[in-house]
């Protein structure tokens, strides 16, 4: 095609993401309240551990029905993701090989589960302690009077979830370098222990200032590195198998 045909072969194909993305929302908007609900429920319970009254601020008169639609759009762009990245593989196949094409097909949805994963992974294992340590030096260290607002709390876990979504990406990046060639198994199994100390080093980057936080995603970051190892270790073996049948 010419770059002409390529652009607009672009701008269709992101005109069916958009849409796709219109229609997802639609659907997240009635579930939204709900969604809210199970997003508040680490604040909940680290508020009842101590026995602070449970409340929830705003300081504009259109805080709650802003938070509302930006809920509703997080929680459709996840739900049509699988749909926006098929239209960006549609545009990006033609200048693939059927090789290459295999691969981006079986590793959308594995990005995708990887995704949610890690975001589901963050509210139900790492939001409540995080809470706990922040909560405990505005109140019993400092004694501060705390008005958090409702944007202040979705803002901060949806960043916490954003971190943990993406760090659970680690095993495709892997997989990725190792079929490119960028780097090898021997050497990715060779600089394990350093690979163990910048996880750290990410982990207390991406996270608020607590131990258990950091940890609790060093520890899943570095078994999705294992992993990693695992599906790079598989895609060469598959490789050389292709290579000597062909």
């Amino acid at each position: 095609m010419s770059l002409g045909e390529h652009l607009e072969e672009l701008r269709r194909r992101l005109i069916y993401a958009l849409l796709g993305l219109g229609v997802a929302m639609a659907v997240t908007l009635v579930f939204t309240p709900r969604m809210v609900a199970w997003l508040k429920g680490p604040y909940l319970r680290v508020m009842e551990d101590f026995r602070l009254p449970a409340l929830l601020a705003t300081t504009t008169v259109g805080g709650g029905f802003d938070i509302y639609l930006r809920v509703a759009f997080y929680a459709g762009l996840i739900l049509s993701a699988p749909w926006v990245f098929y239209q960006l593989w549609l545009f990006v196949a033609a200048g693939l090989l059927p090789r290459e094409r295999r691969y981006v097909l079986r590793a959308v949805p594995l990005a995708a589960l990887l995704f949610v994963g890690g975001a589901v992974f963050c509210v139900l294992t790492v939001a409540v302690p995080t809470l706990k340590f922040f909560i405990w030096v505005n109140h019993e260290l400092f004694g501060l009077h705390m008005v958090i607002t409702l944007d202040d709390y979705i803002q901060f876990l949806t960043t916490l979830m954003l971190a943990f979504g993406l760090c659970f990406q680690t095993p495709l990046a892997i997989s990725l370098l190792v079929r490119v060639g960028l780097v090898s198994l021997e050497t990715l199994r060779r600089v394990r222990k350093h690979v163990a100390v910048v996880i750290l080093v990410i982990a207390a980057v991406l996270t608020p200032p607590d131990v258990f936080s950091q940890v609790a995603l060093g520890i899943p970051m570095y078994l999705l590195y294992e992993l990693g190892l695992l599906l790079g270790r598989l895609g060469t073996r598959k490789r050389l198998e292709e290579a000597e049948a062909g």
